[in-house]
């Protein structure tokens, strides 16, 4: 196992675009976020999935060492 995750570089880091459910409004939310209140009405936009290290870290498979990687992948519904 590595003892500091590679995935928590904040160079690293991804965005992704969500709509308001108040206004309708585009927010960023980054990959290290599950939440984040819209600049235009104040309303709190969620992520649809929580997400795990698996879903936006490139290292995470180095991380959590093969065997573990598969199983927590499987059961999220990811791909290889």
């Amino acid at each position: 196992m590595v003892s500091n995750c590679p995935g928590q570089d904040s160079r690293k880091l991804r965005v992704s675009m969500h709509k308001c459910p108040n206004c309708s409004n585009e927010v960023e939310i980054f990959s290290d976020e599950l939440r984040i209140k819209c600049r235009k009405c104040g309303e709190i936009v969620h992520r649809e999935k929580v997400p795990s290290c698996i879903d936006w870290c490139a290292s995470a498979r180095q991380c959590l060492e093969e065997e573990r990687w598969q199983e927590l992948n499987k059961a999220t519904g990811g791909s290889e």
